[in-house]
C-alpha cells in the first residue's frame, strides 16, 4: 500500500483517526509512521484545535498521549509495535539483532543445504 509512503514522503510522523484498515495501520508501523486511534469526538476536537496554526498538537509515544492546550487523549498501541517504533527497528533490523544466532546456525549447516546466493 502506497498511502503510508506518500504520507511519510510529505513529512508526516503520525496520523490520527477514529479507525484505520489493518493493512494501512500495519504498513504505517513498518515504515515508522505512527497510526493513532482516538474516538471520533477526540478527533473532532483535535481537528477544531489544529485548524488554528497557532495551536500545537503533540504526540508522545512513550506515554501514549496526544495533547494540546487543556486537552489530553490516551491511545493504545501493542507493546511490540511500540518497542519497534521507539527504537527505530524495522523487520531487517529485528532480524539482524540475532546475527550471532544466525551465524552459529549457518556454521553447523550441512554442506548440501542451500545457502544464500544458491
Amino acid at each position: 500500500e502506497h498511502a503510508p509512503w506518500a504520507l511519510e514522503d510529505w513529512g508526516f510522523k503520525a496520523v490520527i483517526a477514529p479507525s484505520f484498515a489493518d493493512i494501512f495501520s500495519t504498513n504505517c508501523t513498518k515504515i515508522g509512521l505512527l497510526p493513532v486511534v482516538l474516538t471520533a469526538a477526540e478527533v473532532a476536537h483535535l481537528d477544531a484545535v489544529a485548524s488554528d496554526p497557532a495551536n500545537t498538537v503533540s504526540i508522545d509515544l512513550e506515554s501514549q498521549t496526544v495533547a494540546t492546550d487543556g486537552f489530553t487523549a490516551h491511545f493504545e498501541i501493542d507493546a511490540f509495535t511500540k518497542h519497534c517504533l521507539m527504537n527505530g527497528l524495522d523487520e531487517i533490523a529485528l532480524t539482524l539483532e540475532h546475527r550471532d544466532e544466525i551465524d552459529a546456525f549457518e556454521a553447523v549447516r550441512p554442506e548440501y543445504a542451500p545457502t544464500v546466493g544458491d
